[in-house]
């Protein structure tokens, strides 16, 4: 089942995409000149977003960061090198200058919070 679950246009990435053209914003998606491939790159904002999956990314406190129960070795070293990953991605966007989103595949369900999240992209 696992290995049917893509690394692009996935639904959560297809509803952030959806909330930030209904807003306005133009972007780009996956460029791959960019620490970790970005989801969407907004350029005006010198802005990155990656919508990262609860499961696989490990969203803290969140019900979908389950860990499977059978070869538990496996995953927990899995889910470590996803987070040093993760961390090394994020501090490599930074030293480049762009500002970089995170936003869980949870959040993707609520549009209000959805919304909130995306408002700080005027902030950054």
């Amino acid at each position: 089942m696992m290995a049917r679950i893509g690394a692009r246009d996935t639904e959560p990435e297809r509803v952030v995409r959806r909330a930030l053209h209904k807003r306005g914003y133009r972007f780009r998606l996956h460029r791959r000149d960019l620490p970790g491939t970005p989801d969407i790159v907004l350029s005006k904002y010198q802005t990155v977003i990656y919508v990262h999956g609860c499961f696989w990314h490990r969203h803290a406190g969140c019900r979908y960061a389950t860990t499977p129960g059978t070869n538990r070795k496996f995953w927990a070293s899995k889910f470590a090198a996803n987070l040093s990953r993760d961390r090394r991605t994020l501090a490599a966007i930074r030293r480049l200058g762009w500002h970089p989103l995170v936003i869980w595949e949870c959040e993707t369900a609520d549009e209000r919070r959805l919304t909130r999240k995306l408002a700080k992209i005027r902030e950054l």
